[in-house]
């Protein structure tokens, strides 16, 4: 049986369309806008109809040329995504485990993480989000506190020590201008 491209599928160009030349084409269009994992780019493949052959083959050649790199990539994601949208180790390795990032990858893009780091980020969130709660039940502002941070991936200790301090701070700050928390 030989092989034959998907009708209406970029692999159906023409009826002696090479399936690796295919492949490097699709996958280069990819690249093209973003860096993509080697999973990304098998997945894109798969759904465009390239036997599973010519695209091993295709990205096995990426990777030895510098175009695929899972680990560079990893570690890209794990910097841009912690001090752009603050997330925590926990949600960095959920992103990169759903990107197809192998776990010894996923482990130590994350460990370039300190806990310093992640604390201070946390930190710089929980004060932002206090500005906004004023006037609110201590307790209802803990537990917004600490969920907003559980939900960005940091753990539950962290979490509660942080929005304990920004709290405290918070209240802290307004006990001399009569705005606060009520108890």
């Amino acid at each position: 049986m030989t092989w034959q491209p998907t009708p209406g599928s970029a692999a159906d160009l023409s009826e002696d369309a090479d399936p690796e030349q295919v492949a490097r084409t699709i996958a280069l269009r990819r690249l093209e806008s973003a860096p993509r994992t080697r999973a990304e780019l098998a997945k894109t493949l798969a759904q465009r109809g390239v036997p599973d052959a010519a695209a091993d083959a295709v990205l096995d050649r990426f990777e030895e040329v510098g175009l695929i790199d899972d680990a560079a990539f990893a570690h890209a994601w794990v910097t841009t995504r912690h001090a752009g949208r603050g997330l925590g180790r926990r949600a960095l390795s959920e992103e990169l485990r759903r990107k197809g990032i192998a776990p010894d990858l996923i482990e130590s893009a994350c460990a370039t993480l300190d806990a310093e780091d992640e604390r201070v980020r946390a930190r710089q969130l929980a004060d932002r989000k206090v500005a906004s709660m004023r006037g609110l039940d201590h307790r209802k502002a803990m537990s917004r506190l600490a969920g907003m941070l559980a939900r960005r991936g940091y753990s539950a200790s962290l979490a509660y020590e942080v929005a304990r301090e920004a709290l405290s701070d918070a209240e802290t700050d307004s006990s001399s201008t009569e705005i606060g928390f009520t108890t």
